[in-house]
C-alpha cells in the first residue's frame, strides 16, 4: 500500500468512527503536544518557540507510531507570536520559567483582570470594538491605551502580530500536506471555538471575577454571552473544514460542575452554547467536545443535541459511564488516563486499553486517545503499548467498511429535522456584525465618488477588513 492509499484508508476510518459507525478497526488519534518534543529530541522551548521544529516533531511521531490522525501542531500557541505581540498572559519556556516545561497561561489577579466588572455594557454593545480598544491594550505590553500617545512599539505590536499570525497560519497547509504525503496521516481537527461563558472566564473577567459576577450581576453575564455568541460562531464556521470531514475543535474549560453550579450551567452556559453547536451542525460540521475535567453532571443536556453532531472526548469522566450515557447518540474518543500513560506500568496500560476496546469500542464509534493533551511526562513506551494493543485488538471482524477517495469521504450529515432546529437563527445584534471591523456602509461615506464597478470595491474592502476581525478574535480564542 502506498502512502496515498494509506491516507485514504486512515481518513475514511477516522470519519466513519466519528459518524458513530464501525470502520475496519479503531482509529488512533492522539493529541500529543510536548510529548512530541521529548520523542524527537527537542526541548519544550524549541517546539514552543520554533513552530518548524514542532511540525517536524509531529511528523516524526506520526511516522514512527503508525497513527491515523493527529493535530499538525498540538503545541499550538507559538510563543514567538505571543512575544511579537507582547502578550502578558503567557509564561514562555526559557523566559522566566524553565526551558524544559510547556508554556504556561498566567491568569492575572482579580483586581487586574483584562475586563473590569463595570465594563459589561461596552462588551455587550460592541464585542469587536471592546477587544481592540480595551482588551488588547491591556493584554499587550506595548499597545497604547485610548488617550495615550501612539508609539513605534504600539504600531509594531499590531503589525508584527498580524504578519506573524498569517505566517503561522499559512504554514499549516504545507504541514498538513507533509503529513499526508510522507506519513499517510490525516489532520484531526479544523477550526477553533470556545463557549461564550468560557471566554469570559478565560480571557476577560477571569474565573474568580466571573464567579463573583454570577452573584452580583448575572443578567449582564448572560447578555454578554449572548452578544459574544454570533461572533464566536462566525469564527468557528469560517475556520472549519470546508469538506466537513473533521470536526471543529471546542476546548471546554470552566462551564462544568464544580466550577459552576448546575443552575448556572442551565441558565448561562448551555443556553448560549447549544444554539451554536446546532448552527455548526446545520452547516455540516461536527464539533469535538474536548471535555476537560468532569462533565457527567451535564450528559442529559448534551443528549439534547442532534445525533452525531458532536464527538465527545472523555478526559476525567469514567469512560465506561460515558459509553453508557452517550454512545447511542455520539461517537466517543479518549478516556485513557494520562496518569496511567505517564507513570503506569506497560502491562497496566495494556489491561486498561484492552477493557476500553472491549467495552467501549466494541460496536464502533470510538477513537483511541488519552484523556487530555499529552505533555512531556508521557511515557514513550506506554504510548507505544496503547498504539500496539489498539492495532492488535481493535479490528472489527465482518466489517463492511470500505475506504473511499479523500474527495469522496463525507462526514455525517444533518437530517431534515436537524435543519429545522433554531440554531442561531436570531442572534443578538451588536454594533459591528460578526467578521467586520469597519462596515462598508461606514467606509463608503468617507470615499470619493466610486465609478466603474462599485461591487468590486466593496468586495475587496470587506475581504481585507475581515482580516482585521480575524486577527483580534484569533488573539482571543487561539493565543
Amino acid at each position: 500500500m502506498n502512502t496515498e492509499q494509506l491516507y485514504q484508508q486512515r481518513l475514511s476510518r477516522y470519519v466513519a468512527a466519528m459518524r458513530n459507525e464501525q470502520p475496519d478497526c479503531v482509529p488512533i488519534r492522539p493529541f500529543v503536544a510536548e510529548f512530541t518534543a521529548r520523542y524527537a529530541g527537542f526541548t519544550c522551548q524549541e517546539v514552543a518557540h520554533d513552530y518548524n521544529k514542532a511540525f517536524e516533531a509531529a511528523i516524526r511521531c506520526a511516522r514512527d507510531y503508525d497513527w491515523d490522525a493527529i493535530v499538525p501542531n498540538m503545541v499550538y500557541v507559538w510563543t514567538g507570536l505571543a512575544q511579537a505581540m507582547g502578550l502578558r498572559y503567557y509564561g514562555v519556556p526559557g523566559v522566566g520559567i524553565p526551558h524544559d516545561v510547556g508554556f504556561n497561561y498566567i491568569e492575572p489577579p482579580e483586581d487586574q483582570a483584562f475586563m473590569r466588572e463595570d465594563e459589561y455594557d461596552a462588551l455587550i454593545d460592541d464585542p469587536t470594538g471592546f477587544l481592540y480598544e480595551v482588551w488588547f491594550p491591556r493584554v499587550c505590553a506595548d499597545a497604547a491605551r485610548i488617550g495615550e500617545a501612539c508609539t513605534l512599539r504600539n504600531n509594531a505590536a499590531f503589525v508584527k502580530g498580524g504578519m506573524a499570525m498569517l505566517q503561522y497560519f499559512y504554514a499549516f497547509g504545507p504541514q498538513i500536506a507533509r503529513m499526508r504525503s510522507e506519513t499517510g496521516t490525516a489532520s484531526a481537527i479544523a477550526g477553533i471555538f470556545k463557549a461564550p461563558f468560557d471566554i469570559i472566564a478565560d480571557k476577560l473577567r477571569g474565573y474568580v471575577g466571573l464567579t463573583m459576577d454570577m452573584h452580583t450581576q448575572p443578567d449582564k453575564v448572560l447578555k454578554a454571552c449572548e452578544a459574544l455568541s454570533p461572533h464566536l460562531c462566525h469564527v468557528g464556521l469560517t475556520t472549519a473544514d470546508p469538506a466537513g470531514q473533521v470536526p471543529i475543535g471546542f476546548w471546554m474549560h470552566r462551564g462544568c460542575v464544580p466550577f459552576v453550579k448546575p443552575s448556572q450551567f442551565e441558565s448561562h452556559y448551555w443556553p448560549t452554547l447549544k444554539p451554536i453547536i446546532e448552527e455548526f451542525w446545520k452547516h455540516g460540521h461536527q464539533t469535538l467536545f474536548y471535555a476537560e475535567g468532569k462533565w457527567h453532571h451535564h450528559f442529559d443536556a448534551f443528549r439534547e443535541l442532534p445525533d452525531r453532531s458532536i464527538v465527545f472526548h472523555c478526559d476525567q469522566d469514567d469512560i465506561f459511564e460515558v459509553h453508557r450515557r452517550l454512545h447511542d447518540k455520539f461517537a466517543i474518543s479518549g478516556g485513557i488516563p494520562n496518569v496511567l500513560l505517564s507513570y503506569g506500568k506497560p502491562e497496566e496500560v495494556r489491561e486498561f486499553c484492552t477493557r476500553v476496546l472491549r467495552e467501549v469500542a466494541g460496536n464502533g464509534g470510538y477513537i483511541m486517545d488519552a484523556g487530555a493533551i499529552m505533555q512531556n511526562d508521557t511515557s514513550p513506551e506506554n504510548l507505544r503499548v496503547m498504539t500496539e494493543v489498539t492495532r492488535e485488538l481493535g479490528g472489527y471482524s465482518g466489517s463492511r467498511f470500505q475506504a473511499t477517495p479523500p474527495e469522496e469521504t463525507r462526514g455525517p450529515q444533518p437530517t431534515e429535522d436537524d435543519m429545522r432546529r433554531p440554531g442561531l437563527a436570531n442572534p443578538k445584534r451588536t454594533r459591528r456584525a460578526p467578521g467586520v471591523c469597519v462596515p462598508w456602509e461606514e467606509k463608503a461615506k468617507e470615499l470619493p465618488e466610486i465609478t466603474g464597478d462599485p461591487d468590486l470595491v466593496r468586495r475587496i474592502w470587506e475581504s481585507t477588513d475581515a482580516l482585521g476581525n480575524m486577527f483580534i478574535w484569533q488573539c482571543l480564542l487561539s493565543f
